[in-house]
């Protein structure tokens, strides 16, 4: 029974290494046993040809390589590819492929639901249920690659997700232990070897993480800032009463002296008469002359439990109008896969019934989590 063995897309390479040198291996071995999997896709260790047939026979006994079951898999009329993968007991996350001429972006999820709440997510409602592990983060990169390649078409690199950011559901730094080494998997030379500057966590602003993470992996940060002034943005992302504003742009200003990016992106929904004003644009270009960012614009996906609708054009032209007149760059982002829900903000996947999510978003750094994070220190 699988379940009794490990899964190897829960270890990244070192920690491969040191897995196989239990079994008597040598680290080369490890080595050549990650590219089997993480480059070429194979989970068949007999199909691993380069590897003697002794270590073979031993992996079969106490290893495997195994993704979570796939409920649904849909492509958008735009070419965007959604997964819906069952990770157990009644949760399913969501895994969303964007291809474009000359890359192709991978939004996977980190945990089953999400306890932030922001006002205009659809995950959010769904309330939260579990983290994923390391193995369920890496399996929606593995899988991706896997089935992409199985669909004859060309990609502009040898595997097609040549980008990953960590945008699907959940809070990725609230399930920090999880997410260090499935970054890692994804920077590795061994493994994917995606370079900093094209993987990108994405984060509400869970300030102490994010200064861990300056330490321990800096990659590409995103930050889903949504309001310019604490007021509002207690109102939209409730994260925000723990950590405010100030707080946020001070540790963006830490994370950059370690950052492969020179800037922050900051994220902004587009909410009609609610932070889209002339007023909160200007607003956001005074940020913005303290904190070396760029803005991408998000056109709100509307769903049924908001209670929210999206700005309106005029609206965002006036409003992109006065960022770009201050010097900031500015992008509206392109609304991908809105006919399968997988476009921003609607990834609402399956989560079982949750209690206590007001107590979690109270208490949003676990202490225990943070001990356990402790151990990815480099």
């Amino acid at each position: 029974m699988t379940q009794d063995l490990d899964n190897l897309l829960e270890y990244s390479v070192p920690e491969l290494v040191q897995w196989c040198t239990t079994l008597g291996e040598k680290p080369f071995r490890a080595k050549q046993l990650s590219k089997w999997i993480h480059q070429s896709g194979v989970a068949d260790f007999e199909a691993m040809t380069d590897l003697a047939k002794s270590f073979r026979q031993n992996l079969q006994g106490k290893a495997c390589v195994k993704a979570p079951p796939i409920i649904s898999d849909h492509v958008s009329k735009d070419g965007t590819r959604k997964w819906l993968f069952d990770v157990g007991q009644g949760n399913a996350v969501e895994t969303v492929f964007i291809p474009e001429e000359r890359r192709g972006t991978l939004c996977v999820s980190s945990q089953a639901g999400c306890a932030v709440n922001c006002r205009f997510c659809s995950t959010g409602k769904q309330g939260f249920s579990r983290n994923l592990t390391t193995a369920e983060i890496v399996a929606q990169l593995w899988q991706a690659n896997v089935l992409l390649k199985a669909d004859g078409r060309e990609y502009p690199q040898e595997r097609p997700v040549t980008n990953v950011v960590m945008m699907g559901m959940g809070e990725p730094l609230l399930n920090y232990s999880a997410l260090v080494p499935a970054l890692q998997l994804m920077l590795d030379d061994q493994a994917y070897g995606l370079s900093r500057r094209r993987v990108t966590v994405s984060t509400s602003g869970v300030v102490p993480f994010m200064d861990r993470l300056s330490q321990d992996c800096p990659v590409a940060l995103a930050v889903s800032l949504h309001a310019p002034n604490d007021a509002l943005r207690d109102h939209l992302v409730p994260l925000n009463k723990k950590y405010p504003l100030r707080e946020l742009l001070d540790a963006c200003l830490r994370y950059l002296n370690h950052a492969p990016r020179d800037f922050i992106t900051f994220e902004y929904v587009m909410l009609d008469g609610v932070n889209d004003s002339v007023e909160h644009a200007h607003q956001l270009a005074d940020i913005a002359r303290h904190v070396p960012c760029k803005f991408n614009l998000i056109p709100f996906n509307p769903f049924p439990e908001s209670g929210l609708h999206k700005s309106k054009a005029p609206a965002i032209k006036a409003f992109v109008d006065v960022l770009t007149q201050a010097g900031v760059v500015t992008t509206v982002r392109k609304t991908r896969g809105d006919d399968i829900d997988a476009a921003c903000g609607q990834l609402a996947g399956e989560v079982m019934d949750r209690t206590r999510v007001k107590e979690r978003i109270e208490t949003a750094v676990p202490v225990e989590v943070l001990k356990r994070s402790a151990k990815f220190r480099n």
